[in-house]
């Protein structure tokens, strides 16, 4: 049997430490037994050892807590109880956040290596802050303003006139036009930021294309994943509010409106002119009709097609979207009817 891998393979991970209990309860907000201990790493808890730390945040995989040989646990005030001996317990009421936290110390997220690599094209007129670092193949148009400590990766193109923050990450391969980044912002792989939105007139001779005249505006702090594609507005701009979460090969059509924090899950499609509240999730190849309005914190379950307004706060389900419960409703209905049918066969009424 293989040894067992652990998590931040140092070919691809950069890693820090040992690090200190100590430090560590400090990044928690918490407090450790034996503070001067030190940790070497992270590692779930069916692997971890004792120079490890991990955490428990489902209560389905309690067993494992009661057999972890790891040398802290990061868990829930419920389960403090459960750690076993020679573990040490970090006690905070949001253990997954606090893993996300720590995983962060041991594991950083990486930084710019000031510099401009010599393959790279860069128009003379574009401003580069000191401490950015510009990839191999990367194109930077004219007018372009790209703040310290951001990251531009190989092969990138960035247009004419973009602004991006400062301390973004722009991974390989990224196209961004007619776009205003705020700082902090990550775009991964092959995402496409700020293309024309699907815009055009209908008549009996044709389509006419309808010139798309808005910017993208993406907030502090907002990650938009692999391959997705947000169109610029056509006369006003599409806006992607601070800490958005957007998934791998997401559609954000021309004029959509994002409130902060909003989550949006792969292969979702959103039309044009949609407003999305604050805190809003739509999961994953859920689509939105254009024009609609989802209110602050609403919840738009996977494969859901939505063609009428939701409310804050609600959970819609199926295609057409409807209320959770009455979707439900339904499903147990129609279950019932089913089996009903399949008896009276069986008994020949």
């Amino acid at each position: 049997m293989s040894d067992v891998v652990k998590p931040g393979d140092v070919r691809f991970f950069q890693r820090t430490g040992p690090h200190s209990l100590q430090a560590i309860a400090a990044l928690l907000g918490t407090q450790a037994a034996e503070p001067e201990r030190l940790i070497a790493g992270v590692a779930p808890l069916q692997s971890a050892g004792p120079q490890d730390v991990s955490f428990l945040d489902n209560r389905r995989y309690a067993a494992a807590l009661d057999a972890t040989k790891a040398g802290a646990v990061i868990v829930h005030p419920d389960f403090a109880a459960r750690v076993p001996a020679g573990t040490v317990a970090l006690v905070t009421p949001e253990p997954y956040v606090g893993w996300a936290k720590v995983s962060a110390l041991f594991h950083p997220f990486p930084q710019a290596k000031a510099g401009v690599h010599p393959s790279a094209i860069i128009d003379a007129s574009a401003q580069i802050a000191p401490g950015a670092e510009i990839g191999a193949g990367a194109v930077i148009g004219a007018e372009v303003t790209i703040g310290a400590g951001t990251i531009i990766g190989p092969l990138s193109y960035i247009a004419d006139g973009v602004i991006i923050g400062e301390n973004c990450r722009i991974h390989a391969q990224v196209t961004v036009s007619h776009a205003v980044l705020g700082n902090r912002v990550v775009l991964y792989p092959g995402a496409r930021i700020g293309q024309d939105g699907f815009g055009f007139a209908i008549s009996k001779a044709g389509f006419t294309p309808v010139p798309q005249l808005g910017r993208v505006l993406i907030g502090d702090g907002a990650e938009i994943g692999a391959n997705t594609c947000i169109d610029r507005g056509s006369a006003q701009d599409t806006v992607v509010g601070p800490g958005v979460h957007i998934d791998n090969l997401v559609q954000i059509g021309h004029n959509v409106n994002i409130g902060s924090h909003a989550v949006i899950v792969a292969q979702a499609g959103i039309s044009g002119s949609t407003s999305i509240g604050p805190q809003a999730m739509i999961a994953a190849q859920a689509g939105v009709t254009g024009h609609l309005t989802l209110g602050a914190g609403a919840r738009i379950g996977a494969q859901s097609g939505v063609m009428a307004d939701v409310a804050a706060g609600e959970e819609v389900l199926g295609s057409p979207a409807q209320n959770s419960k009455a979707y439900f409703r339904e499903v147990i209905t129609l279950r019932k009817l089913a089996q009903s049918g399949r008896k009276q066969n069986k008994t020949g009424g």
